[in-house]
């Protein structure tokens, strides 16, 4: 029995018959934020309840702790220079691991309040750091801690490489969650994730067209049919490879659902791993699996 399921031609070149759905290890509470370490061959991903960073490695499939307490990190990724970008709810703020193991703290106010509990994080080719700050980890103890939002609101923000300064890029979503650059970056992709504060909202993606430091004429990419988009990552030819429900769904870039990889569980995010970056590493709620493609990362 295949593990996907084929929607549209399109997908039938993108996945390989006799590749597998591997479960690679369990035991989480709330598995996001994989990122992928190339020049270790190693995966890092959070366990936000249980206030860890967990690591994978390819080279023998042991699984280990990380950091711990990791102040319930949420979404990671990796700038160009292979350092660690992690989103940490506790502390609310976005930090970057450096190369000697020191913590630099890149955002953590905006306008002189503290931002709510910054949730995904992605690096552009010019170095600027763009995350997602919905309030997951002021809602409850159980990501964070219980709080009031100082902003009153949920946005997306940009770090600038050159000062670090912290400018306000989208600002019309309920809850900003998942982010990710179209392979060109003219487009920035966002989930909203707004129907666990908004009852009857659809669960979304949009795309706005990134015009240098800011964005423009947002677009619907897409509506998910049963449970919530969370994250995502986009291939070389486009295609958003996206949690969706219990599953991953995999768009066209013109929105068009190609493919479906049911997974069993909620499934929390994604990313491209391996050394041709054509494995797809899903943190499904409790455990990490991937499988591999015909494509490969987009950067």
């Amino acid at each position: 029995m295949l593990p996907y399921v084929t929607h549209d031609a399109r997908f039938a070149r993108l996945v390989f018959g006799h590749a597998n759905l591997e479960k690679l290890t369990s035991g989480c509470r709330w598995a996001e934020g994989p990122a992928y370490f190339p020049a270790g061959r190693y995966l890092i991903w959070s366990d936000i309840p249980n206030n860890r960073m967990m690591r994978f490695d390819e080279t023998d499939s042991s699984v280990s702790v990380f950091r711990s307490p990791s102040f319930n990190s949420n979404g990671n990724t990796t700038d160009h220079e292979g350092r660690l970008v992690t989103c940490e709810h506790f502390m609310r703020r976005v930090t970057r691991t450096e190369h000697d193991g020191s913590i630099t703290v890149l955002a953590e106010q905006f306008e002189g309040r503290r931002l709510n509990s910054p949730n995904d994080v992605v690096v552009k080719l010019d170095g600027s750091i763009w995350f997602s700050d919905p309030t997951y980890g002021i809602d409850s103890d159980y990501e964070g801690q219980q709080t009031k939002s100082e902003i009153g609101a949920s946005h997306v923000y940009r770090i600038d490489p050159a000062g670090g300064e912290i400018s306000l890029v989208v600002s019309d979503r309920v809850q900003p969650n998942g982010l990710a650059f179209s392979p060109d970056e003219k487009l920035l992709y966002v989930a909203d994730t707004g129907a666990t504060h908004v009852d009857g909202l659809p669960a979304t993606i949009w795309s706005y067209t990134v015009r240098g430091n800011k964005v423009a004429e947002p677009s619907l990419f897409s509506t998910c049919p049963d449970g919530l988009y969370d994250g995502f990552r986009c291939d070389i030819h486009g295609n958003v490879w996206t949690s969706a429900g219990r599953s991953v769904f995999c768009y066209a870039a013109d929105g068009t659902h190609i493919g479906t990889i049911p997974i069993g569980e909620i499934v929390a995010n994604v990313c491209f791993g391996g050394p041709q970056r054509n494995r797809l590493y899903i943190c499904g709620q409790t455990s990490l699996y991937s499988i591999f493609l015909n494509t490969r990362a987009a950067v």
